[in-house]
């Protein structure tokens, strides 16, 4: 086995593996040999014990020191899933994000999930993110499975792209319950791929609240100020007519000068107003709400995701539709995908 190969960490004394390579025969010694590129346990006892051997000595190198996990931008622009093109996961994401924060773009590097050719793949499109100068974070992500389904999560070629990554990522493999090699190096581990949309992302709802009440909060600041330099004047004027009997002329341009310190000031809030309504109509525009109103409908299959295309339903499932102004619960009699 060259260096090339992978695998080489499961290979000890009295272990039962599973090898890929190349047989090779010198006939005339009658030797026999095989060049191996890759190695894995053989069952799942072996796997589990080769998940704990490979955890144990990574986090032994500070692969999962918590000290070096990055904090998320609490404003991504954009945002690079990892996943299988194919599938819910991918599905899940775009419309966690579409409906709590669609002022982000979401861009897939698509990648195998599973199967021998995997682990390679999900490198390569660790590193086609990080040649991205644009990508704030990157959602590695997969659905549940068995532990053999999942294991390209668990190799160590995985495990060193995610620590070397210079984009934070987070890891949403499996269901809660799963943990794989990924999620132990990652910035952050997500329970589920649709969590980790709900993570990474605002709820542009809650910052449309937030928004208003600065604006509010800015407006009562402007207004305390301007009245706080009203009394400080007024008493100083006070104090001036003490000492000098004319101070009708001073008087008169201080009231002119606070009359028109009001109006700027009424000015800048009124400004400030307009900017939070117009973004207040620019985040509405984006809700669902809106959508639906144009004609266009939300289809869920029961108790699953949202039916991305026609592709996802099948004939005899149970539908729960949504419109403007309610929903509808209905039944695919027939699935009737486009030629094109």
């Amino acid at each position: 086995m060259f260096r090339y190969g992978r695998g080489g960490e499961f290979i000890s004394d009295g272990t039962q593996v599973i090898v890929h390579g190349k047989v090779s025969i010198y006939t005339a010694r009658g030797d026999m040999q095989i060049y191996v590129d890759r190695v894995q346990p053989d069952g799942i006892g072996a796997l589990q014990q080769a998940f704990e051997e490979l955890r144990t000595r990574l986090e032994t190198e500070g692969l999962f020191d918590p000290s070096r996990k990055r904090a998320l931008p609490d404003f991504p622009a954009k945002i690079a899933a990892i996943t299988s093109p194919s599938g819910a996961v991918i599905q899940d994401i775009l419309n966690v994000l579409s409906r709590r924060y669609p002022l982000a773009e979401l861009v897939l590097i698509p990648t195998a999930v599973q199967g021998e050719s995997a682990a390679p793949e999900i490198v390569t499109a660790i590193a086609a993110a990080n040649a991205m100068e644009d990508i704030d974070l990157a959602i590695v992500a997969r659905g549940g499975g068995s532990l053999e389904d999942l294991w390209p999560f668990n190799e160590e070629i995985v495990a060193r792209a995610i620590f070397g990554s210079s984009v934070p990522i987070v890891s949403a493999v499996g269901h809660e319950t799963d943990f794989t090699i990924a999620d132990f190096v990652a910035d952050l581990r997500a329970p589920t791929p649709s969590a980790a949309a709900e993570i990474v992302a605002p709820d542009v709802y809650d910052l449309a609240r937030d928004v208003a009440g600065y604006a509010a909060f800015m407006q009562q600041a402007v207004q305390r100020l301007v009245r706080d330099k009203q009394v400080q004047l007024e008493f100083l004027l006070d104090r001036m007519e003490l000492r000098a009997p004319d101070t009708d002329t001073p008087r008169q341009r201080v009231d002119e000068l606070l009359t028109r310190a009001k109006l700027a000031a009424s000015r800048i809030v009124d400004a400030r107003r307009q900017d939070v309504r117009r973004l207040e109509a620019q985040l509405g525009a984006l809700g669902p709400g809106q959508i639906l109103q144009r004609g266009y409908s939300i289809v869920r299959i029961k108790d699953r995701a949202v039916a991305g295309s026609a592709n996802d339903i099948s004939p005899g499932d149970e539908l729960e539709i949504t419109l403007e102004g309610g929903e509808v619960d209905a039944t695919a009699n027939a699935v009737r995908p486009n030629a094109g």
